[in-house]
């Protein structure tokens, strides 16, 4: 059989392949056969292996957390429902804990927080922030640190690199420091998250009520905001809270009050045997001061300054 050359209207009357059908196989070929191999691969063991399951574990914890999230966005308690177990609660720390002995406390510990936590999850909520919770590890923690916060709730996600499992461990946190001191004077009203607290065990269970908002938020939706109005329904249907924040004083309050000290300020100290003058930089647990310094940190105002943390009675106001 002869051949012959091929000509340029070969390709219209079909007898050589077009550029659009050598780019509809590819395509094709690609989306047959490379794609679904690809797919296949990066595809969890469970969902590729047609003997295995999911983990059960992970079937029961979706199934709580939809539990809670129904619970949460339809309970809802009177002003007197609540107020009852505000006391109940009240009541049952106050006789269970070794460490809390008068509304009034001047120590505490985590089991505390644990024991107040227990209480609020039984009666308001039935259990089902600790059922959703499920093997996930909730610790308790009382911070000297934070100074201006009352509670504050944690999250963090772990992956082995090793294995590829994830785990989750979440954490409330109390600030004893704001707690302690609060209630000295009694001129000075104190309110936390809308309500006017007498003692440091009505704040306190204020900020815990905020906290169990902030979890079970976070366990039925994956995130949780106090600015947001699902968060704030939650809270006032099942505590009656009005607002999300709290006027506890904080040492920036007291060293305005008491000191006539605010930033910017210029105080003098002593430090070490000799007399220090600065200008108060920043207010937390305790004063940072920025003294002048040849020696010292360019700031942004082009000086230098070395930096010391004072207490806030040691420092005297310069006139």
């Amino acid at each position: 059989m002869a051949f012959r050359k091929p000509r340029l209207n070969d390709r219209i009357r079909g007898r050589l392949p077009t550029r659009t059908s050598v780019s509809q196989g590819w395509t094709k070929w690609l989306s047959t056969t490379i794609i679904p191999r690809i797919v296949w691969t990066l595809l969890p063991d469970w969902m590729t292996s047609p003997e295995a399951q999911p983990d059960p574990k992970v079937v029961q914890r979706t199934r709580m957390s939809k539990a809670l999230r129904n619970l949460l966005t339809h309970r809802t308690l009177s002003p007197e429902e609540q107020q009852q177990v505000f006391r109940e609660i009240h009541d049952t720390v106050l006789m269970q804990s070794e460490y809390i002995t008068e509304p009034n406390f001047r120590t505490f510990h985590p089991d505390d927080l644990k024991l107040m936590f227990q209480q609020y999850d039984q009666k308001l909520l039935n259990g089902a922030c600790l059922q959703a919770l499920g093997e996930r590890p909730l610790g308790f923690l009382l911070s000297k640190r934070m100074t201006r916060a009352g509670g504050k709730t944690t999250w963090k996600t772990i992956r082995n690199r090793l294995t590829g499992s994830v785990r989750e461990e979440f954490e409330i946190a109390v600030s004893s420091h704001l707690l302690f001191q609060n209630f000295r004077d009694e001129t000075r009203s104190v309110t936390v998250t809308g309500f006017e607290c007498q003692n440091r065990l009505e704040a306190m269970q204020r900020i815990v009520e905020h906290e169990i908002v902030h979890l079970s938020e976070r366990l039925a939706w994956n995130t949780s905001n106090c600015r947001a109005r699902r968060f704030q329904s939650i809270a006032e249907r099942l505590f009656g809270h009005r607002v999300h924040t709290h006027d506890l004083v904080t040492t920036n309050e007291m060293a305005r009050r008491q000191l006539g000290i605010r930033v910017g300020t210029q105080v003098r100290f002593d430090f070490e045997g000799h007399a220090m003058k600065g200008i108060v930089n920043r207010i937390t647990k305790r004063v940072t001061v920025l003294v002048p310094d040849a020696r010292g940190t360019r700031y942004s105002d082009g000086q230098r300054y070395t930096k010391y943390y004072i207490p806030l009675g040691m420092l005297s106001r310069v006139d």
